[in-house]
């Protein structure tokens, strides 16, 4: 029943990580804005300063990214805290029904790691090479903290009990 608990609530932290994140870029959304705006136009980029497709310079269109990188985080939070709900529920059933009540939960890890993986390293890191500059580095180097605990603590969730 303990190792249950810890993998509920470590399913609970991925939730609030990603609900948290959102939050922050909401009520910070002059300055996310700014920041998606910077990475999108290639802005300071000295060690590969040409690009083989495109950068977005128009502020209008960084709206969009950034609109969809909020919903995501918001989206992975929320299904990821209905799977820790329904994890909770399951908490004192047998290991099939316990094991299956996981499955929101990795549900919500995926959107997760489609953001901080997908859009943030590999759009942004490999695409608009937001490595070449301290701002775009830091965020990197965050978005793969973030889908690297992501993808452990799922890892370990997923264990089946015995």
């Amino acid at each position: 029943m303990a190792l249950r608990t810890i993998k509920i609530l470590l399913a609970l932290f991925i939730g609030l990580l990603c609900v948290f994140y959102a939050a922050q870029n909401v009520v910070n959304l002059a300055e996310a804005h700014f920041f998606m705006g910077y990475v999108l136009g290639l802005s300071d980029h000295q060690a590969y300063p040409n690009t083989f497709a495109f950068g977005i310079s128009n502020p209008v269109l960084v709206w969009i990214p950034l609109t969809l990188v909020i919903a995501l985080e918001f989206i992975a939070g929320f299904v990821v805290l209905k799977g820790t709900y329904a994890m909770w529920q399951a908490r004192r059933r047998d290991v099939a029904t316990f094991q299956h009540s996981k499955s929101t939960v990795f549900l919500g890890a995926g959107i997760a790691l489609l953001v901080w993986f997908g859009l943030f390293t590999v759009i942004g890191g490999a695409f608009f090479q937001m490595w070449q500059t301290e701002l775009g580095a830091g965020s990197l180097m965050g978005s793969f903290q973030y889908l690297g605990s992501i993808a452990l603590v799922s890892l370990f969730i997923a264990m089946p009990d015995s």
